[in-house]
């Protein structure tokens, strides 16, 4: 299509098709449309829906790719999953919709990273001691003491307790609720000829989905491994709270544990060896954050190259390289967040020929499909963004190109992120930088929050509104926020970049007043307004 709104009316007709699936309008490349329908759609269903678009049309058609013949199976399940966390719930339910027969082979607890040792957790201890840090003696559902002191012990059993409720209602009872799913406990590996062995009982499914997540991981730093370290599931467990602690890594999970333990009266050092916190996202982004977290107390070191890890008399001494000077700083803990390798070791991937990237990470296709045909990947064990939502889309759609054949490809063209410090960091779409990198042509504003209603009535004013944009055809390209429920106000960006928005239709777009993701509406007038000057609630 030659311009966004013609876009849109062809995609929406070629929606209405019966028997579509799905369809796909490239921005970047004009006159082209790409749609998938299941069974037989003759030529005039798809190019009369364009032709009543109001646009010319010409039917090609491709087959897709097809899974194989399956093998002959055992007879007793249709697809085996080896996981027990998002990505694997997500493909079993599938399945099981579909009406097949599930083996789910998991060797320990149910859930995955996310409600045990990931999001639930930490987004738990990230509320309770935002609550705890403004509200000073009150605490949270008490967790302090009649004095106003943290009862971190209290906390982390509350924590505890929750997780155990979710694990049971989202897991346990779930899995129950499915007879066609049938979990066995174990290790699984595979053995030549594709089969798969658990507890030493042979499987011979028709197709299996690797959904086995990922782990903590910290790099080769000298001493390291001798000195010993926390990772970020055992700092979510710790008994009691340290004075002092180190944290390495200063990407969301670094920040967010860096926070929770500053807000908690713990004096918090971060290190990050690129030159900036949250190193992926805006510079104005990282800049607007860290002054944040400075006002509460954090120290933080970017560029730290590190040389050497020590422990000695109960603390630990990190060693690093900053501009050519060499520093040292210690505390009573230190905390490696320095990023999560898949958990594909000791599977036998390589007797049935799946690929694997230099971390590890399986590799996929679209359609989720691994190097050998009879095997799909999802979720963190996989090459794809390491993100709960992500690892469930990823899941569905390997259970249903696994059952089905090839026919439905994951949309990742705009994936949101969220890092849940105070004020929070969400981004959905590119940057100015990763614009020039796929030959677009941005523009961007930065909008201040004290611009926006509501950060001044909330006295929040610490963050900015970044949006960027295509110079020539002002389509939306990418939104950035540092404020307070920037996870929450990224879901209306998110939708509008999957419309296809201009700055236009941003501007115009109607955003209850006194709300965070006004700030949105507000960043796209600031494209050609000097939104100072206007009132209120002006259009």
């Amino acid at each position: 299509m030659t311009c966004d709104d013609g876009a849109r009316h062809v995609e929406r007709a070629l929606c209405s098709v019966p028997r579509a699936l799905s369809v796909r309008v490239p921005h970047r490349s004009p006159g082209k449309a790409e749609a998938i329908a299941e069974g037989e759609v003759p030529d005039f269903g798809m190019g009369g829906a364009v032709a009543r678009a109001g646009y010319p049309d010409r039917v090609v058609r491709s087959g897709l790719p097809e899974a194989p013949a399956a093998p002959r199976g055992d007879g007793r399940f249709d697809l085996l999953i080896i996981g027990g966390g998002a990505a694997a719930f997500a493909a079993a339910i599938r399945a099981a919709e579909l009406g097949a027969r599930v083996a789910l082979v998991e060797a320990g607890t149910l859930g995955g990273t996310c409600v045990n040792v990931g999001c639930v957790p930490s987004k738990f201890l990230i509320r309770a001691l935002e609550v705890y840090y403004r509200a000073g003696a009150h605490g949270f559902q008490g967790v302090s003491t009649a004095r106003g002191a943290l009862n971190w012990a209290a906390l982390i059993a509350q924590k505890k307790a929750l997780i155990t409720d979710l694990r049971r209602e989202k897991y346990e009872e779930v899995l129950a609720a499915y007879p066609q799913i049938t979990r066995i406990r174990g290790r699984a590996r595979f053995a030549r000829g594709g089969a798969v062995v658990v507890n030493g009982a042979t499987y011979a499914p028709k197709r299996v989905i690797l959904a086995t997540g990922a782990r903590p991981w910290a790099p080769p730093i000298p001493g390291l491994a001798e000195a010993g370290y926390l990772t970020s599931t055992e700092a979510l467990s710790l008994r009691e709270l340290p004075r002092s602690m180190i944290v390495v890594g200063a990407n969301a999970v670094g920040l967010e544990l860096a926070q929770v333990f500053a807000r908690a009266g713990v004096a918090v050092t971060v290190l990050e060896a690129l030159p900036r916190i949250v190193p992926f996202e805006e510079p104005e982004l990282s800049e607007a954050l860290q002054r944040a977290l400075e006002e509460e107390g954090m120290v933080f070191h970017t560029g730290a190259q590190i040389i050497r890890v020590a422990r000695s008399d109960s603390r630990y001494e990190v060693s690093f390289k900053k501009d050519g000077e060499t520093h040292i700083v210690s505390a009573e803990q230190l905390l490696m967040a320095t990023g999560r390798r898949p958990n594909t070791q000791g599977l036998g991937l390589e007797t049935v020929g799946v690929a694997m990237g230099p971390r590890g990470e399986i590799r996929v296709n679209p359609y989720m499909q691994t190097s050998n045909p009879s095997i799909y990947a999802a979720g963190d064990c996989a090459d794809l963004p390491m993100f709960v939502y992500v690892a469930a889309a990823s899941g569905t759609v390997a259970a249903e190109n696994a059952l089905l054949g090839n026919h439905r490809m994951l949309d990742l063209t705009a994936v949101p992120r969220v890092t849940f410090t105070h004020p929070e960091v969400a981004s959905v779409g590119w940057t100015v930088a990763q614009a020039w990198e796929r030959g677009e042509t941005p523009k961007a504003v930065l909008l201040p929050l004290e611009a926006v209603p509501r950060a001044r009535i909330a006295f929040e004013t610490r963050g900015v509104v970044k949006l960027v944009a295509d110079a020539n055809t002002d389509r939306l390209l990418g939104i950035h926020l540092v404020m307070p429920q920037a996870g929450e106000a990224i879901a209306a960006g998110l939708i509008a970049l999957h419309a296809g928005y201009t700055i236009q239709d941003l501007g115009r777009t109607l955003f209850p007043y006194l709300t965070w993701a006004e700030g949105l509406r507000l960043g796209a007038q600031s494209f050609t307004r000097d939104v100072a000057r206007l009132s209120c609630c002006a259009g």
